[in-house]
């Protein structure tokens, strides 16, 4: 099912719930990862960050203590004493295009709505090897770019139009 070794991907599972983190250490276990970690919550996840440096975190959106959102605002701030930079998988039952912009405002990676195919997480996993988004800081954002459309700009005059005068 894998094109690529991840053997040597270290990745951290936070989900309040445990046959959800078991489902996600069974897939990933599956994909080759030798190196997982879990968390019960954010607060849990942040302490284990201080001496576990993970490639990849996957984080539930709704968990008590610190749910999805302040996580990957604390690690994306530099806060959580990992990598900033870290690719964030958000997973979540609430797949509701406002809980994706704001998963996506809050600076994760990937999102991917529940039920969870390992065919799924792998193809979120690909979509951040292979197609890495530059990262940018905008007033109080810093994460990944949050545009994935290709821009057509081609220039410097992008916004200047051009007039055809037909008599």
């Amino acid at each position: 099912m894998t094109d690529y070794d991840l053997s040597q991907v270290k990745t951290l599972i936070v989900d309040d719930h445990d046959p959800m983190r078991r489902i996600f250490l069974m897939m990933l276990k599956a994909l080759g990862m030798r190196e997982v970690e879990h968390a019960n919550d954010g607060q849990e996840a942040l302490e284990i960050l201080k001496h576990f440096d993970a490639d990849i975190i996957i984080t539930d959106l709704e968990m008590p203590v610190i749910n999805g959102f302040e996580l990957t605002r604390l690690v994306r701030n530099g806060e959580a004493g990992s990598d900033p930079f870290t690719p964030i998988i958000m997973v979540s039952g609430h797949a509701e295009k406002e809980s994706i912009f704001a998963a996506r405002d809050a600076g994760i990676n990937e999102f991917l709505a529940k039920p969870v195919s390992a065919k799924d997480l792998y193809a979120r996993i690909r979509r951040i090897i292979e197609h890495p988004r530059p990262f940018i800081r905008a007033d109080e954002y810093f994460g990944p770019d949050r545009r994935r459309r290709a821009q057509k700009f081609a220039g410097p005059d992008r916004r200047k139009m051009e007039y055809t005068y037909s008599a």
